[in-house]
């Protein structure tokens, strides 16, 4: 074993190649059994999953880990990131997992592990178990007598799908609305049109035929035509489009236009301040998030709290000032009054409150700024350093010199991809798809370089 087996969302990568193989996985699980356990009463651990095929490999690795060490562990099947840590927090687990590469393609799969409070682990608890992964394990073998037990919760599903109705007002439904769901062949492929059924909406679903290895294949939040084709076709009132593990979401309106999560934490920002109900006095988002939503916001008196990349930032934002709305542009959506996670579902279903409440189509719901223009490219790059190339640096330091005070500049190392992903916006659409374009061949010249570097 080797360290900085954690990444930025937990232990990710392709399956079958270190470090998601079925061993790590299995001594993932002891290790992470002993560093939770605390005190003499039983301890428990909740196992969810996506729908990737790898994902019953690790399932029994995980379970063969726990078990090992004395803990219970409840098996939820295909089930949403949220839903795993709501479930955590409702079956008083000490430990959640949820087994899933998010958006990814199916060839990915990840470990994502939650405290008994459904919060991310801390860096040190990760550091613990990363140092317990390189110790001889059979130290903390349970005895025969005190293995733990695995129970599949059946119910699993419909305790989920009555906390996502629970967010909403107790008489408030949604007849009349014709609404397509996409759930990229992923862990909501059951609970996402169910919810909306029992809600009185109209529902016509795609990506709900899951077989191990479509899961996001041209579907879902990262890949939206197909629902905008479903939502011509049938003349619907919104699409709603959630990625694997239904943590994100982006809305279709009824013209088939995309709404990214910066209009949609606007549109919740907005009447959540008119029912009294938004929390320190603002709301928190990324550097991604557009410089038109900042603007809105201050009309409406409220402050863009920003944050690094990654929805753990936005969390820990969150809980340091107070806040109960945040999330990234990507529609990463997280309000904490429900979730301590982003919740695709939950913030679909704010949205269509907000749209009831208003009585008027989506498009005009949705349409709470007008975004400055944005230009992001990402450029394959697997030495996540070439962001400090002197070269790089050059290029970005001449183009915030092109842009001023009226536009700015991101560039980042993806955590989870082996890219670097470039954005720029301003007032000056071709000045900053220049300025874009001369910091992606910057980088491309690193690439190359790198390769030939490689080669020899």
């Amino acid at each position: 074993m080797t360290h900085n087996v954690f990444g930025t969302d937990g232990v990710r990568g392709r399956a079958n190649t270190y470090p998601m193989t079925s061993d790590v996985a299995l001594r993932l699980g002891m290790a992470a059994g002993k560093a939770l356990t605390h005190g003499s009463h039983r301890h428990r651990v909740v196992i969810g999953k996506d729908t990737r095929l790898s994902g019953y490999m690790f399932e029994s690795a995980l379970v063969s880990g726990f078990t090992a060490v004395g803990m219970d562990v409840f098996l939820l099947g295909p089930m949403p990131t949220p839903a795993v840590a709501m479930l955590t927090r409702s079956l008083r687990a000490d430990l959640g997992v949820m087994i899933s590469a998010s958006h990814n393609p199916y060839e990915d799969n990840g470990i994502k592990l939650f405290d008994s409070e459904s919060q991310k682990l801390s860096d040190e608890l990760e550091q613990e178990i990363e140092g317990l992964l390189e110790s001889n394990l059979d130290s903390l073998l349970s005895s025969p007598g005190d293995v733990g037990r695995a129970t599949r919760i059946d119910s699993a599903c419909e305790r989920y799908v009555e906390f996502v109705k629970r967010t909403l007002q107790k008489d408030l439904r949604f007849d009349g609305i014709r609404a397509v769901v996409d759930c990229a062949n992923g862990a909501a492929y059951k609970v996402a049109p169910n919810a909306l059924w029992e809600l009185g909406a109209e529902v016509v679903s795609i990506g709900v035929d899951p077989d191990g290895l479509n899961i996001n294949r041209d579907c879902g939040s990262t890949a939206p035509a197909s629902l905008i084709q479903k939502v011509n076709e049938v003349r619907a009132d919104i699409g709603i489009a959630l990625d694997g593990d239904a943590d994100r979401v982006i809305i279709v309106d009824e013209k088939g236009l995309i709404v990214d999560g910066d209009q949609l934490m606007a549109v919740i920002a907005e009447s959540w301040l008119r029912q009294g109900k938004i929390a320190g006095g603002g709301l928190a988002a990324t550097v991604m998030s557009n410089i038109g939503l900042e603007r809105h916001l201050a009309t409406l008196g409220l402050d863009l709290k920003r944050t690094r990349v990654g929805d753990r930032y936005v969390v820990e934002c969150m809980r340091a000032h107070g806040l109960n709305v945040g999330g990234e542009q990507s529609g990463h959506i997280i309000l904490s009054d429900f979730s301590t996670t982003g919740d695709g579902l939950v913030a679909a279903l704010q949205l269509l409150a907000a749209v009831v409440e208003q009585g008027r189509p989506v498009s005009e719901v949705c349409h709470r700024f007008d975004p400055l223009p944005q230009v992001l490219e990402n450029v394959r790059c697997p030495n996540r350093n070439a962001v400090d190339d002197a070269g790089v640096r050059t290029a970005v330091e001449s183009g915030r010199a092109k842009l001023g005070t009226a536009g700015r500049i991101v560039i980042r190392p993806s955590g989870t991809e082996p890219v670097v992903r470039v954005m720029a916006e301003g007032d000056d659409e071709q000045l900053i798809g220049e300025v874009v374009s001369d910091i992606v061949g910057a980088l491309s010249r690193v690439v190359e370089r790198d390769d030939i570097a490689d080669a020899a």
